[in-house]
């Protein structure tokens, strides 16, 4: 009898599993058996116009991926290849410490200030303030550097009413009068300790170096979820991508602040060129074209503010991608026929045209469920030995490139950093449309302007940008987002009522990515719209970044 009510009670679980969409789900990919397209399934002209652009997009955006496995491969096969103390100097030579600077009436006083802390010889410091600003920047500026000569601190007032040439322009310009055999370079949001100099300067006694770049940190950022991702961010790119690159010897690029040049190398290279909106990049490229070394000392570092606004955030990623595109264009033809490695060539070409992924993730993001129907009727096994590996190389190595980064920079504390990496795939995913666009601008020749971003003198989590100048007008391309991020909510739906759930974690990426960064651009454009007592004269139409080659997602 017990064993009939045995009998009965695994016949009734077994029944209820037979159910259970997920069960029934998993027979079907299992179940040769109960494919319902067994036997009918054909290969068509539809799905084929479906899979050949889906391969192509997955197997670009793997090589891409594999790149960043190699890049900390690369990080720690030549870990030993560091530079390391340099020797001691007597003569200490003089240097041009440049500040250029465009509408910063919040942080200009703060990076006056910690540049009169340096400890360096006040006699061998020629420090200019080069002034592009079109609104009252310019008298705080002006008053701020007169406070300074009465004190005795040799700096200079520069201001430019034609911004020909913006930063590249400012900072060729300030070249004509400069008295420095080097030059250092500080952006407005940033705050170089007083050694910063005497730290960096000694390695220039090695004559072939040309350029070192310090590794930046952050005021704010714990300030908010978006502050914190693009530490992350920043912190990959100059862990991992400068670190590998400069150990194995490839080239890397000054990322316009933070950094000393040889001030031949500047001319010798052919100067600041307004032909991209990366000019650090491109100079960089052509000092080492003609056999100038870069030094990266990751040790040395210079605090920064970081963007805490989505739409200033959005706009600096978008001149970044475009102008590292603009470079490719340039740079990359004559590094090509160089002399050089193959291996310096291949790094060339994956760093600078790394945000072509962009314009594919868009392309990804429209083919992904059609493609993964398609190929759940195929058949699984094609699934699992082909598509998920490419999956991987593809998404998984960005948590590992970025995690890897973390764990070098903070070995007691990394794990945090876990939480945010859906934060760092979902804000990739968003900030795909704007970035394509803006790479496609830069392949097909459209030209833009240099754009700032703005500064709000925020630091920790304390202050706030609402209630500040320089609005960011967020345009219609969040709306675009928002739409897009529904249309993928509505993918989702679709792909669980026809028990297709394998899609549906890659879908959700793609739903919150564009709901998270269109969102937050429309409601942040809202709040600076409602703000009082902020004339809409004394706002800025856009965001300026600071040049960099940060790297792309």
């Amino acid at each position: 009898m017990s064993q009939l009510i045995f009998a009965q009670h695994t016949f009734r679980l077994l029944a209820a599993a037979a159910q259970n969409p997920f069960s029934n789900y998993f027979s079907k990919l299992t179940d040769p058996s109960r494919n319902p397209f067994r036997g009918l399934y054909q290969l068509n002209s539809f799905d084929l116009a479906i899979m050949i652009p889906y391969f192509l997009v997955l197997v670009i955006l793997a090589a891409y991926g594999m790149h960043r496995y190699y890049l900390v491969y690369a990080f720690f096969k030549y870990r030993h290849n560091v530079p390391g103390p340099p020797p001691a100097v007597t003569d200490w030579p003089k240097v041009t410490i440049q500040l250029p600077i465009y509408n910063e009436r919040y942080v200009i006083e703060r990076l006056v200030e910690a540049v009169a802390r340096f400890d360096y010889p006040r006699e061998l410091l020629d420090v200019q303030v080069l002034d592009d600003s079109t609104d009252e920047t310019h008298e705080v500026a002006r008053a701020c550097v007169e406070r300074y000569q009465a004190l005795g601190f040799p700096i200079h007032y520069l201001h430019r009413t034609d911004r020909t040439g913006y930063k590249a322009g400012a900072l060729a310009e300030g070249l004509l009068s400069a008295k420095g055999e080097f030059v250092a370079i500080f952006d407005a949001d940033f705050l170089p300790s007083p050694d910063f100099l005497r730290c960096t300067i000694p390695y220039f006694t090695d004559p072939k170096i040309g350029m070192v770049q310090g590794r930046w940190t952050y005021l704010n950022r714990h300030y908010s979820a978006l502050t914190e991702v693009e530490t992350i961010l920043l912190d990959g790119h100059f862990v991992m991508e400068h670190g590998a690159r400069s150990r194995s010897n490839s080239f890397f690029n000054f990322n316009g602040t933070a950094g000393v040049w040889r001030r031949n190398v500047i001319d010798e290279a052919g100067g600041w060129q307004h032909d991209t909106l990366t000019e650090d990049t491109d100079l960089s490229y052509r000092a080492q074209l003609i056999g100038w070394k870069f030094l990266y000392l990751p040790d040395i570092e210079c605090a920064s503010e970081l963007p805490v606004e989505m739409n200033a955030f959005k706009a600096q990623q978008a001149r970044w991608a475009k102008g590292l595109m603009q470079t490719a264009k340039k740079i990359l033809p004559r590094v090509l026929r160089s002399q050089e490695s193959a291996q310096i060539k291949a790094e060339a070409v994956f760093h600078l045209t790394a945000n072509i992924s962009y314009p594919f993730m868009v392309v990804l993001s429209t083919l992904l469920l059609p493609a993964m129907i398609v190929r759940f009727y195929q058949g699984w096994f094609q699934m699992l030995f082909i598509d998920l590996p490419l999956f991987i190389a593809s998404s998984c190595s960005i948590s590992g490139f970025y995690l890897t980064s973390q764990r070098v920079l903070y070995p007691k504390t990394w794990k945090r950093s876990i939480l945010y990496m859906p934060f760092v795939m979902a804000v990739g995913i968003g900030l795909s449309v704007r970035n394509a666009k803006a790479v496609l601008e830069a392949i097909f020749g459209v030209k833009s302007e240099f754009v700032r971003t703005p500064k709000f003198k925020i630091d920790g989590q304390g202050g706030t940008w609402e209630k500040k100048l320089y609005r960011n007008r967020s345009g219609w391309m969040p709306y675009l987002e928002i739409a897009l991020g529904l249309y993928f909510a509505a993918t989702i739906v679709y792909s669980i009522q026809n028990e297709n759930y394998a899609t549906a974690p890659f879908l959700f990426l793609f739903v919150w990515g564009f709901l998270y960064t269109g969102v937050m651009s429309v409601a942040q454009g809202w709040i600076e719209r409602l703000r009082f007592g902020v004339p809409p004269s004394a706002t800025s139409a856009e965001a300026r970044a600071s040049a960099s080659g940060a790297p792309g997602f």
